[in-house]
């Protein structure tokens, strides 16, 4: 009689390799960027947290790379900082130390991806901490927004849209911009956007100048 024959043993599934989202990353950079500039002015997370209404842990939070913030808050952080929006991406002045750098090439541009939000911007122009006037390249993703809650800070903006839509509200107005479409406002009335498409995004090229940075 025949043994009956022995069953294989199943076989492993391959463990795949976790790999961390790069999102994080970003999340790291742009704190240790706060952190820095913190440190420079020589203020506490004390007093960035007084002036700009945040509690002293989100802070410790963001400067630790452990909380995505919103473009709402990192331009009040900006703000008490003295600096414009660009000069929270990270990047070094330039590749080679020089701080009047004429031209920024495609493959040099810093990107801030606020991941949670479908919003991302690229900077345009030669990254300075110094720089008044700053070109981004806005990518709204479908349903990408700044947030439910408006939000005021130093400056004003302009911008064209390249594609999609876009909705902004500025005070108690809002708009709804197409391919095309343009704008300009101070950015201390109070705004907001969004790209209200669900299939679509939406690509915006964006100008901030800094009035009281510096």
């Amino acid at each position: 009689m025949r043994k009956p024959a022995a069953s294989k043993p199943a076989k492993r599934a391959k463990s795949k390799a976790v790999t961390k989202p790069a999102e994080p990353a970003m999340d790291v950079a742009v704190g240790r960027r706060i952190r820095d500039l913190r440190r420079v002015r020589q203020f506490s997370l004390e007093t960035v947290a007084a002036r700009t209404e945040l509690s002293i842990g989100f802070l410790s939070q963001i400067e630790r790379g452990l909380s995505s913030p919103s473009l709402r808050v990192l331009a009040t952080l900006a703000d008490v900082l003295g600096v414009g929006i660009a000069a929270l991406f990270g990047a070094s002045p330039s590749a080679d130390g020089a701080s009047d750098r004429v031209v920024t090439r495609e493959l040099q541009r810093p990107e801030l991806k606020l991941w949670r939000t479908g919003v991302s911007k690229q900077l345009l122009s030669p990254a300075s901490a110094d720089s008044k006037l700053n070109l981004f390249l806005v990518h709204l993703e479908p349903g990408g927004s700044t947030g439910d809650e408006l939000y005021t800070h130093d400056g004003e903006e302009a911008g064209l849209v390249l594609e999609g839509e876009m909705m902004l509200t500025v005070d108690s107005e809002t708009w709804s911009l197409k391919t095309g479409d343009s704008f300009r406002f101070a950015s201390r009335r109070p705004h907001r956007f969004s790209n209200p498409a669900n299939d679509a995004k939406s690509v915006v090229l964006w100008v901030n100048c800094v009035t009281g940075a510096g």
